[in-house]
């Protein structure tokens, strides 16, 4: 696979599909730019060489066509900002305006499309669309490792109509890459993986993967409550996945024939409802009162996980241990990423793998106490799955 350092764009237009797919707020001002900032040196990188910069990337999930609050124009501000120079935009992908304002970029120039997915043919994957976009530049870039999963029209299909040699990944996608393979393949040990998030079924897979790679897997989160049931524990009116019960015995005994630590929370933050100023308690995880649930990991639990992040030198996080997004049950993430970033202090490398512990770590704080934080959660787990990317393999003529 072709990399930026390879390539000298010169007197190129780079049609560079990029993931800025950014939380807004109710008055369209971006509330994370994590994702602008990411892509960042791969348009730089562009520009120093003489080339110039056609984006493209999603926003959101229109539905049926063009949709005000998910245009790209609102970003295109934030955008002239971090690269120091106007970002010129066009509110169409596929018309005379957006092949004219291309044609016409001198180098060191950058024009920013509006959304794709205004166009359905964008996520069918239609094939004269992306031939059509292709006529915007002469090399195309592909920096969103967060849509890389997905056989899109700008994130996969694009790339045959580009030869070999002008198909390029970014440093974004060559660095998420990068570090995915340095944990799967040569993780120093202990290697200890942390899985949270609210349902077995989105992680079974990685976990079968993990478990003939890691020392420790440890178990938070609504999931971890599916894990107590089928333990014969009472779990009140916690989340609960009653078809997963034979499952999450399976992979106990899976864990346990492996010899892998698997460690699941001995104790709850409980709550009386679902809301961030209920009465709060805390209870064993196998006996939780039957009108409670639990929302968070228990300080037991918090003083467990810690313990073993700590003494990993290899980390790998995907998932919170509560729900976070309220602040009565926010300690027992706050405490996992903390351990995250003491045991990276002490050499440890820490990937945390996208979505809501990406998040988490960012809200909180330790963005720059862990070693790497994938921007793209479901193109990591699919990678980790052993999945084929049908971004990274059109990049590979694949």
């Amino acid at each position: 696979m072709q990399t930026l350092d390879q390539y000298n764009f010169a007197g190129k237009r780079a049609v560079v599909r990029v993931d800025f797919n950014v939380p807004l707020d109710k008055d369209f001002r971006i509330t994370d730019d994590t994702r602008i900032r990411a892509a960042t040196p791969t348009i730089r990188k562009i520009l120093a060489d003489g080339g110039s910069v056609v984006l493209l990337s999603h926003l959101g999930r229109p539905k049926g066509g063009p949709e005000d609050k998910y245009s790209l124009r609102h970003i295109q501000s934030r955008l002239s900002e971090e690269y120091g120079a106007p970002v010129k935009f066009s509110g169409d992908v596929l018309g005379d305006e957006a092949a004219q304002m291309a044609a016409g970029l001198q180098p060191g120039e950058v024009l920013l499309l509006d959304n794709v997915r205004f166009y359905p043919q964008e996520e069918a994957g239609d094939e004269a669309f992306a031939q059509r976009l292709s006529q915007l530049g002469d090399v195309y870039v592909n920096d969103a490792f967060g849509t890389a999963h997905r056989r899109h029209a700008s994130t996969a299909v694009i790339a045959q109509s580009f030869t070999p040699e002008n198909r390029v990944a970014g440093y974004l996608l060559h660095g998420e890459l990068a570090n995915a393979q340095r944990v799967l393949t040569s993780p120093e040990h202990p290697f200890t993986a942390i899985m949270g998030g609210a349902k077995i079924s989105d992680k079974i897979m990685i976990i079968e993967q993990l478990l003939d790679k890691v020392d420790n897997l440890l178990i938070g989160g609504g999931m971890a409550y599916t894990f107590a049931k089928a333990q014969g524990g009472e779990i009140g009116s916690s989340l609960l996945e009653a078809d997963k019960l034979g499952l999450a015995l399976s992979l106990i005994q899976k864990a346990k024939d492996k010899g892998v630590n698997l460690v699941l929370p001995v104790d709850s933050l409980i709550a009386n409802r679902f809301a961030n100023d209920a009465d709060v308690d805390v209870a064993s995880n196998h006996h939780i009162p039957a009108t409670w649930m639990g929302l968070d990991i228990g300080p037991e639990s918090r003083e467990l996980f810690a313990g073993i992040i700590r003494q990993s030198k290899t980390i790998l996080w995907n998932g919170p241990m509560g729900v976070f997004e309220m602040s009565n049950f926010a300690a027992g993430t706050q405490f996992v990423a903390q351990a995250i970033a003491d045991a990276t202090a002490n050499g440890a490398f820490s990937l945390i793998g996208g979505g809501d512990s990406a998040a988490a770590v960012n809200q909180m704080g330790y963005t720059e106490q862990v070693s790497y934080i994938s921007t793209g959660g479901g193109a990591l787990l699919e990678y980790m799955e052993g999945k084929e990317l049908p971004g990274v393999a059109a990049l590979e003529g694949r």
